[in-house]
């Protein structure tokens, strides 16, 4: 199985697990109005965008993004949405309209930062993608509820940003083993 199959189903996975895990807040600690378990997963997505652009380049990382999210929703649907229950329906949105804007955005950020110093690409465009995901997602998915989706979005974010640090050191080391996806002029291959 190729490199691109493998981060393609990599992604819908942690898609799934991200939305099933944000039904979950985390009751120890007192954090149950603050974080959901989700927070712990998603910034995966990004790291695996990152490592497609860097592999391949954006149109690929795109192509990526986009198999990932139709794994991602359908198996969300179907998996972990109760259609009977209104905030359920809505995470599923949520997720898919927020996944989709952050990860495009994270590419092109990250595109246009590629020959910086290797970290700045996938930190500012993990960064700025994870912001504009968190917001999406907890305004469309719990707005207008009870559930307490600024404070959960605010502490979701602090946990994403904090893990966006700690992805640099797989993303580091799994640079290396990319290298043998592009040839040696340095041209991305194609799929």
């Amino acid at each position: 199985m190729s490199l691109f199959y493998k981060l393609s189903i990599l992604m819908g996975v942690v898609v799934v697990i991200s939305n099933y895990l944000v039904q979950f807040p985390i009751q120890k600690f007192g954090l149950a109005d603050i974080l959901t378990y989700g927070a712990f997963s998603y910034p995966i997505t990004f790291l695996i965008t990152d490592l497609a652009n860097r592999a391949y380049g954006k149109v690929v990382a795109r192509k990526i993004v986009y198999v990932g999210f139709t794994i991602g929703v359908l198996l969300t649907l179907f998996v972990s949405t109760n259609f009977s229950d209104i905030i359920s329906v809505r995470i599923a949105i949520g997720s898919g309209v927020a996944f989709f804007i952050a990860q495009n955005l994270d590419i092109n950020i990250f595109d246009y930062l590629r020959k910086k110093i290797w970290f700045v690409a996938p930190l500012t465009s993990s960064t700025l993608g994870s912001i504009t995901d968190t917001f999406l997602f907890f305004s469309i998915a719990f707005y207008g509820t009870e559930v307490p989706w600024a404070t959960l979005a605010f502490g979701d974010l602090i946990v994403k940003l904090f893990i966006t640090l700690m992805m640099l050191i797989p993303f580091r080391m799994l640079l290396l083993k990319i290298k043998d996806y592009t040839d040696t002029s340095g041209t991305q291959i194609k799929l």
